[in-house]
């Protein structure tokens, strides 16, 4: 590594001056992401949110038969009159499980129930709602008028899925429709990329855990539970490595420790490199520092590199810049160790922005905001209030994020904007 990457900077306001352009700060990163190693066979239930290792291919149709979309009368297509119309013998029923057994005979008709099995000899079903029920002496009969056609409220074998069909690529994340798809198909076990293990704490001498007393000057550490519940909900493997006082042996143990178990280490707080922040000296002794400050609003002092063998994102101590540096870098980061196609970047939409905010030339700024429609139907987005990167309520209060370019000007009401909706994303 070069002596640029090996050295922290001093301080990460006067010791690196160029801001670094969100874009670039993404390349960069991207240069050192490699999918994490090891897969494992799981059930299918302890699948959900991993990524497949192996493409599903159907070896079954789905449906497995021809069967009736609708409860009625199977027959078939030539016995449908053309003009007036036409009276069929029942001959029996077909069950869903239970198929009919024999042939229908022209001229005759079987009830039939929701996904049985087409009768040998049936290829059309009248919906029971348009027949006419009648009996004689030798049994039931159906009286059945015109405009049906031939093959009506049939789904033909493999109509869903094919045999041999190839379903699902390696790298799909497995959500509740694959699920139910793969269990379609028989399958009860599938084979999954490992979860990236991912080591986080906090650093600080005022903090404290939920639960605990507070002396004067302590606050409540809430950075270490947001971090976990990203990091649960995108699937990885967390490993919480707690509250890291501001002591120099104490944060290089904590990264010796953390670089040891897991693929990625992060923290929050000290990556301003302050005079108790020893994040900076620990990177420069046993890693190398690719970034420290990027041209974001919140979460300018950003670091990034490597610590051991393992990625390294130092985050703010803010908690609202935790959350969205989290969600604009390092998201996209894990997703793409863990293997996944979702890892392109996150879905942005455009919608008419009823605030004005305030936009600083030469950096992105991300607005905590609220998508919804208005009286009128269109969608609209406004800002939440106050944009302070402390007040974590306000992502609570809000439902996206409303992202200005690093060319963009102040944005006056009416305008349009581009807007990144929590749906999806958090």
């Amino acid at each position: 590594m070069s002596e640029t990457q090996r050295k922290a900077p001093v301080d990460c306001y006067t010791g690196d001056p160029e801001l670094l352009p969100v874009v670039e700060a993404r390349a960069r990163i991207d240069a050192l992401l490699t999918v994490v190693s090891g897969e494992e066979r799981v059930t299918l239930r302890e699948a959900l949110g991993r990524i497949l290792a192996e493409p599903i291919v159907s070896s079954v149709n789905v449906p497995g038969h021809t069967n009736s979309a609708m409860d009625g009368f199977a027959l078939a297509s030539t016995d449908l009159p053309r003009d007036g119309t036409c009276r069929l013998r029942v001959l029996g029923t077909a069950w869903a499980g239970r198929p009919f057994g024999g042939r229908v005979a022209p001229g005759s008709a079987v009830r039939v129930m929701t996904g049985a099995v087409m009768p040998d000899g049936t290829d059309t079903v009248i919906m029971k709602e348009q027949v006419e029920e009648q009996a004689d002496a030798k049994g039931e009969l159906i009286v059945i008028g015109g405009g049906h056609r031939a093959g009506q409220n049939v789904r033909e074998a493999g109509e869903d899925i094919a045999l041999g069909a190839r379903l699902l690529d390696t790298g799909t994340r497995i959500m509740p429709a694959e699920l139910g798809l793969i269990a379609s198909l028989g399958i009860g076990e599938v084979r999954v990329l490992r979860r990236p293990r991912v080591a986080f704490f906090s650093t600080g001498d005022e903090l404290r855990c939920a639960g605990e007393t507070l002396a004067p000057g302590e606050i409540y550490d809430s950075n270490r539970y947001t971090l976990f519940a990203m990091l649960a909900r995108l699937g990885v493997e967390p490993i919480d490595m707690g509250v890291v006082r501001d002591d120099a042996e104490a944060v290089r143990n904590a990264f010796r420790e953390a670089c040891a178990a897991a693929d990625v280490v992060i923290s929050t707080g000290g990556a301003s490199t302050g005079e108790a922040d020893y994040i900076a000296e620990t990177l420069g002794e046993l890693g190398e520092v690719r970034f420290w400050r990027i041209a974001i609003r919140p979460g300018r002092p950003l670091a990034f590199g490597r610590v051991g063998d393992a990625l390294f994102f130092g985050l703010p101590g803010n908690p609202v810049a935790v959350m969205v540096t989290f969600y604009q870098f390092v998201q996209p980061a894990l997703l793409r160790m863990m293997g996944s196609r979702e890892a392109a970047a996150n879905p942005v939409i455009r919608a008419t922005c009823v605030s004005r905010l305030r936009k600083k030339p030469g950096r992105v700024e991300v607005y905590r905001a609220i998508l919804e429609r208005d009286a009128d139907g269109r969608v609209t987005v406004r800002s939440t209030g106050k944009t302070g990167s402390g007040l974590l309520h306000t992502m609570s209060d809000a439902n996206c994020f409303i992202l200005l370019p690093e060319d963009g000007e102040t944005v006056e009401p009416g305008a349009e904007v581009d807007v990144q909706p929590f749906y999806g994303l958090v």
